[in-house]
């Protein structure tokens, strides 16, 4: 089979999505439909529609685009069953009902930013971060009836460095994530349209059941307030697992004792730390300045604050913050 003959349907929605979709269209595959969710209203009143990157791409390919408000709507189901697609590519797009997964003569697979069955759910980049992961990767599987737990095609790794955020790991699978998914059409290709695929119950992880799975759920705004309590290397991947989006947030107040006025709060978004070797003397959370830099006790040492965010204001170096923040000392970082 060639990859012109090959009719393909393409699901999703954010940036990550597009580079699948762009491997895709410039790859010569026959892409004959997009399917992405529907325009966001943004704006102060909302009155403002902004459609998704991945409208956004196939719109300018010229691209059909499918923007349905439920997926069971049987009006798409019937204009989806128009395309007649021999396969569904889905990448960071909502969960499918069977009647859309199992269209396709050669069924859905889906590209999971996480090597399955590890970091099932929503947010796998960032929790592999969180959770001081050496090692992440991309998973090609068969959707069924289950969220992420499909017959898997391919995998490929990807190293975390210990200092790299999640925007590091972000673009990184994204580009490995569209590598993987061209090579899972191509055998595709090679099998005119079969390819092995093999149970994940199979796989050493599972194979004594689940105990040993990371999951990886959505993650809301109280997910990333940060407890100064733990040890400081959990900290420190915590901070750099939501940087630079949506980032950790800690509550910074000021010590009533030294302020007989009144008790002074303010949120404020930490996106870089250190880790050090100063061990920790205070309690936790609280803050040490020293010669233009700041640090902060946690459960078993310190770590050095290297850039941060006051609400309200910019993100900014901590020598800059300490500028405009001149006792930064009196004040403590809220234990959650």
């Amino acid at each position: 089979m060639e990859k012109q003959d090959l009719r393909i349907v393409f699901m999703g929605t954010p940036e990550f999505a597009v580079e699948s979709l762009r491997a895709l269209v410039e790859g010569g595959y026959n892409v004959v439909a997009v399917v992405t969710q529907p325009d966001k209203p943004v704006g102060r009143h909302g009155s403002v529609l902004q459609p998704s990157p991945v409208k956004q791409y196939a719109e300018a390919q010229g691209l059909p685009v499918l923007q349905p408000v439920k997926m069971k709507d049987p009006a798409f189901v019937e204009q989806l069953r128009g395309y007649a697609a021999d396969l569904q590519v889905v990448v960071a797009f909502r969960m499918l009902p069977e009647v859309v997964w199992d269209m396709p003569r050669f069924g859905t697979f889906n590209v999971h930013a996480a090597l399955l069955p590890q970091y099932r759910g929503a947010a796998p980049i960032n929790w592999a971060v969180i959770n001081g992961e050496k090692q992440t990767g991309v998973t090609t599987f068969f959707l069924d009836h289950d969220i992420d737990t499909g017959r898997i095609i391919l995998q490929r790794p990807f190293d975390i460095p210990d200092e790299a955020d999640v925007e590091y790991v972000y673009d990184g699978l994204m580009r490995l994530g569209a590598q993987i998914a061209i090579d899972t059409i191509d055998l595709m290709l090679k099998g005119d349209g079969r390819v092995e695929s093999i149970p994940q119950e199979s796989l050493p992880a599972l194979s004594e059941g689940d105990a040993g799975l990371h999951h990886a759920p959505k993650i809301f705004k109280e997910t990333c307030q940060i407890s100064w309590n733990q040890p400081a290397k959990r900290i420190y991947d915590f901070v750099r697992g939501l940087s630079p989006y949506p980032g950790a947030w800690t509550m910074m107040v000021r010590d009533v004792a030294s302020d007989e006025v009144n008790h002074q709060s303010v949120i404020l978004k930490v996106f870089k730390t250190a880790k050090t070797d100063r061990l920790s003397d205070g309690a936790a959370g609280e803050l040490v300045v020293e010669h233009n830099r700041l640090f902060v006790q946690c459960g078993d040492g310190q770590l050095e604050l290297l850039e941060v965010q006051l609400s309200g204001k910019k993100r900014m170096a901590v020598k800059d913050f300490l500028n405009g923040f001149k006792d930064a000392s009196l004040w403590r970082l809220e234990e959650r």
